[in-house]
């Protein structure tokens, strides 16, 4: 098994908290002779829809020097998954998790900005010490 994000029990933590029920942890996508391990996926209901909203979350905590580094091993990885998830399980969304402060790093930086704005990834934003949700990025 890989090893956790440092951000992992947080990130857990806050789905909870906003009522999500988590389903497997790891969660494993086959794909061929091929399993990846996206970290968490959670579902939830939707009580107006009666309907069930399930996501795969997979989780960055940016740990290097070099956040644009980071940005481009996170987006491979996120869209290997999303690939994977179209044949193996589309009724789940992909999510990308990274606490609010990195969030606020990647904020500042133009290349990041512009790349998101052009690529857009769905980002769960957590701030780590009160494992809360502070965005929710579709």
């Amino acid at each position: 098994m890989s090893k956790r994000d440092k951000i992992h029990d947080a990130v857990r933590n806050a789905l909870v908290n906003d009522g999500w029920t988590i389903t497997a942890d790891p969660f494993e996508i086959e794909y061929g002779a091929t399993v990846l391990r996206a970290d968490l996926a959670a579902d939830r209901m939707l009580a107006a829809e009666r309907a069930e909203e399930k996501i795969v979350v997979e989780i960055k905590s940016f740990l290097s020097l070099s956040l644009v580094h980071e940005l481009q091993a996170a987006v491979g990885q996120y869209q290997m998954y999303l690939m994977c998830l179209e044949a193996f399980a589309p009724e789940r969304q992909l999510y990308l998790a990274l606490s609010e402060a990195v969030w606020e790093k990647l904020s500042e930086l133009k290349i990041a900005q512009d790349f998101l704005n052009r690529f857009p990834l769905r980002l769960v934003i957590v701030n780590l010490s009160t494992e809360e949700i502070r965005l929710w990025k579709k």
